[in-house]
């Protein structure tokens, strides 16, 4: 199977744990302790299940390697796993794919957004208030991510820190959008 073929079969998981297991080897348990410190969820979704199937399926494919156990008293069952060369071509190649720039979230709050002129009286404001209470959470959880991430990695300039700026510019303009929703909603007579 050709490695453009291969690029596009690999779910965000995989691409995560080659990306990952790029930087040092790693048993599963390993890597979902760090993607969870990494706060992996707030842009990829990555289940602890997902880290071994995804383990087993790309070195069933050829993309990871067997790695020494740097504990061998952890006991047999514990795998240590690297990217090899064809691993690291495979994200490459997946990273390339259009999609990744060329395509619109659907974040739920819209879809309530649209089908919310069926919500009883006083949902609406209520939802947004909620929403805005969340932003305003969120946004002080980024901040302190902000803050351990640049302390680690010692720059700004790091994809870590961009990622965690653009969600913290897209929260606070959804905060600025609520607030004028609810000025405009309130000028009108609204809920």
């Amino acid at each position: 199977m050709g490695a453009e073929r291969k690029a596009n079969r690999l779910t965000m998981a995989d691409l995560v744990l080659l990306s990952l297991l790029a930087e040092q080897p790693r048993h599963g348990y390993d890597a979902h302790r760090e993607l969870e410190r990494r706060q992996v969820q707030d842009w990829a979704g990555v289940s602890r299940p997902q880290i071994y199937y995804s383990l087993q399926k790309m070195a069933a494919a050829g993309l990871l390697r067997a790695a020494p156990d740097r504990d061998p008293a952890a006991g047999p069952e514990r795998q240590i796993y690297a990217t090899n060369q064809a691993g690291r071509r495979a994200l490459a190649d997946a990273l390339e794919r259009p999609a990744w720039s060329e395509q619109r979230e659907r974040p739920p709050f819209l879809t309530w957004m649209a089908l919310s002129w069926q919500a009883r009286p006083g949902v609406f404001r209520r939802q947004c208030e909620r929403r805005a209470r969340f932003l305003q959470r969120e946004v002080a959880r980024e901040q302190a991510a902000l803050a351990s991430v640049t302390g680690e990695v010692k720059t700004k300039d790091h994809e870590a820190a961009w990622m965690i700026r653009l969600m913290l510019a897209q929260m606070r303009t959804e905060l600025a959008w609520l607030r004028d929703l609810r000025r405009s909603r309130l000028n009108q007579g609204g809920q």
